[in-house]
């Protein structure tokens, strides 16, 4: 008490001595003695800055041996919970999709699968009701229809690192799933979209790395369309006793040793295991979804809890 009646009493000299330079000088100094705010890194205590520059130097490191190390991990379960994702998602052409933290495009690539997948579907019952038409007709119509195979879907990469982006957008090209695709730069805490944008919001395996987790959600329910959709694919808490035990072993004993002998850095994945642990259990990571608006949340639990799809829409 003592201490904040001194700092009024300062305050206040500074106010009549200087006027509001002197009150903004004093202000600034104050802050300037404030320690700066800390975060998590794995077990680590480190500031906030700190964090988002270490985040960036992980995935730095393991972005070209990303796709490997995930099926080496998970023994490629990781692409069947993604398939999950896909199902509960269950898209419609003319979709758009922002999917954060999405630098290799798997969530985007598989989104785009579907929706030609579907419209497919679409095209056949269309030519069932073209039999009494002529060929010129009916070929017109299917030219038609393929010009806009997509049925006006797009999706939207956005990840803050260059490197996981450059390594997706090859692989892009790659598969040849260039067309109703776009990759941006983008920080998911701040995202560089308008208001009311996007149908689905998705992001898997990104959201415990993000510094302010409860502001990367409020982003996510802004650039939502009314009746847009939330989901996110993340790493949860096992509630059986005995897989838990046999996950910790695995995950602490054998992933960092996968990350050195396969990507030659043992830090990263050592990290990215203790990010797990530390990221919400199942019901707290609702709650936060709750609090940041959404409505008509709940969960999913993939492998006994080992990962967990959370799904929300904003009202």
């Amino acid at each position: 008490m003592a201490g904040l009646v001194s700092g009024r009493r300062a305050f206040g000299f500074c106010s009549r001595l200087c006027g509001r330079t002197g009150s903004f000088l004093f202000l600034r100094l104050q802050h300037a003695d404030r320690p700066p705010a800390e975060t998590q890194f794995g077990f680590q205590r480190v500031s906030e800055a700190e964090k988002s520059e270490k985040v960036q130097q992980v995935f730095d490191s393991v972005a070209l041996k990303y796709d490997i190390m995930n099926d080496c991990m998970s023994l490629g379960i990781h692409r069947l919970w993604k398939d999950s994702l896909l199902r509960l998602m269950k898209p419609y052409p003319g979709s758009q999709l922002l999917d954060v933290a999405g630098g290799t495009g798997d969530i985007a690539f598989l989104f785009l699968d579907y929706i030609r997948s579907q419209r497919e579907i679409l095209m056949r019952r269309d030519l069932k009701s073209l039999q009494n038409l002529s060929w010129r007709e009916i070929s017109k119509s299917y030219q038609e229809t393929e010009q806009d195979f997509l049925g006006g879907s797009h999706a939207v990469i956005c990840d803050v690192n260059q490197k996981m982006m450059a390594f997706g957008e090859k692989k892009a090209h790659q598969l040849g799933c260039t067309e109703g695709l776009s990759w941006v730069i983008g920080n998911a805490e701040e995202l560089p979209f308008i208001d009311d944008k996007f149908d689905i919001y998705t992001v898997a395996f990104g959201i415990r790395n993000m510094t302010h987790i409860k502001q990367a959600l409020q982003e996510a329910y802004r650039v939502l369309k009314p009746g847009g959709r939330f989901l996110c694919l993340e790493f949860s808490q096992v509630s059986n006793p005995l897989i838990s035990r046999l996950y910790d072993l695995y995950s602490f004993q054998v992933i960092p040793v996968l990350g050195e002998v396969i990507a030659g850095d043992w830090k990263s994945y050592q990290y990215l295991v203790q990010s797990i642990r530390l990221f919400p259990a199942q019901e707290e990571f609702k709650a936060m979804i709750e609090d940041a608006g959404f409505i008509k949340v709940n969960y999913h639990n993939l492998t006994s809890g080992i990962a967990a799809i959370h799904s929300g829409f904003k009202f």
